[in-house]
């Protein structure tokens, strides 16, 4: 009967397949490639229109815009990185912000304390990573229980936790910014594997940076800060879960449809909790580098990424309807939303016309993906019939 089932399934695909006008292949190809495409255009744009504004005196295909347009990518993609799966599952979760805040106080409170009381600098680093995770994936594990087991939509609950959240980071900062970390920390989240000096007395330094000043400061280039690289392994991750194991098709699975996936046996409820914790962890590891980065940790510094981590998933491909989506078109949704701020802001655009590309990227990607799914469900009725 399995086999049956399998055959009859092939053949269903291969004729829905076949009932496709050249019109509608097209258009499904050019929707699995636009974001590239999109992502290709704005790059070559950015490369030619700056020059020409500035006179020649800036460029944007440089090392060093490279290197901040992907630092500027971290905390959207790490934030982008768990709504992904959660979206894909079907589901929302709007505390992501708010959550890499608290993540980033914790962080700060649990390291400050840990080297104040005489622990070493790196394992107090440890100790201020476990910290912002573990609270950050507990706030995820309470969004999971009463989504999963009370069925309360995901939407009222996380924007219900929302606000907790961002009242409990308020209460823990004390309304300020955590300060009176060790000075060396910045290290961790400002250096890099690789430093370039340019020009005449410069060269190449891996994991050593160069005591330089004056000219040759200002000539130096900062290549793959560590941020990026924990980034890095964190998208690699991510790829291989969603990808290539039994967790990622469960996903797609109750993405696709829920009664299904409870009939197949997959257990809907833990699974869900799971995908929750896992937004909220992937959105802890972005507090904890902002730690990092700055020195401190904030109550508000995830405030205003929320929706530009939305934004990267929908313009990356993944279906707000759940069940598709990739963790590499989330990456190319982050880059290009930072490739269209970083090169407005290199033209001298207002941070108003930011927001309306920015928007309006979005609501194009949102159509694309209706029209996709559109044909999808024209072919597959016609090969019911």
């Amino acid at each position: 009967m399995t086999e049956r089932a399998s055959k009859l399934t092939l053949a269903r695909a291969s004729a829905a397949s076949g009932s496709r006008t050249p019109a509608q292949r097209a258009l499904l190809f050019f929707s699995r490639i636009w974001a590239w495409l999109f992502l290709g255009l704005l790059v070559l744009f950015f490369v030619v229109a700056v020059p020409l504004t500035t006179g020649g005196s800036v460029n944007f295909f440089t090392v060093r815009n490279s290197q901040n347009i992907l630092v500027a990518i971290i905390p959207v993609l790490l934030l982008g990185l768990g709504q992904t799966f959660v979206i894909i599952g079907a589901g929302i979760d709007l505390s992501v912000g708010w959550v890499m805040s608290l993540a980033s106080v914790l962080s700060a409170l649990a390291l400050r304390a840990a080297f104040n009381g005489g622990v070493p600098l790196f394992p107090a680093v440890i100790v201020g990573l476990i910290a912002g995770v573990g609270g950050a994936a507990a706030v995820g594990l309470v969004n999971g229980v009463i989504i999963a087991k009370l069925k309360v939509p995901a939407f009222i609950v996380t924007l219900g936790t929302s606000f907790i959240v961002r009242g409990v980071a308020y209460l823990m900062s004390e309304n300020t910014t955590v300060i009176g970390l060790p000075a060396d920390i910045r290290a961790y989240g400002n250096d890099a594997l690789i430093y370039y000096i340019s020009g005449e007395g410069g060269g190449l330094y891996f994991l050593h940076r160069p005591e330089v000043s004056g000219e040759l400061l200002r000539r130096m280039d900062i290549i793959l800060p560590y941020p990026v690289i924990v980034t890095a392994f964190v998208v690699a991750w991510a790829i291989f879960l969603l990808h290539r194991t039994q967790f990622g098709r469960h996903t797609y699975a109750i993405g696709g449809s829920m009664d299904a996936a409870v009939r197949s046996g997959i257990p809907v409820d833990r699974h869900v909790i799971q995908l929750y914790m896992l937004s909220a962890a992937t959105s802890g590891v972005a507090g904890f580098l902002s730690t990092l980065r700055f020195t401190a940790g904030s109550a508000v510094i995830g405030d205003p990424l929320l929706l530009s981590s939305i934004a990267a998933v929908i313009i990356g491909g993944v279906s707000m309807f759940g069940g598709a989506g990739t963790v590499i078109g989330t990456v190319i949704g982050a880059l290009i939303i930072a490739v269209l701020t970083t090169g407005l802001v290199m033209l001298n655009v207002d941070a108003f016309w930011q927001f309306i590309v920015v928007g309006t990227v979005v609501i194009v990607a949102v159509l694309i993906d209706q029209s996709r799914d559109l044909i999808m469900g024209r072919a597959r009725g016609g090969a019911a019939r």
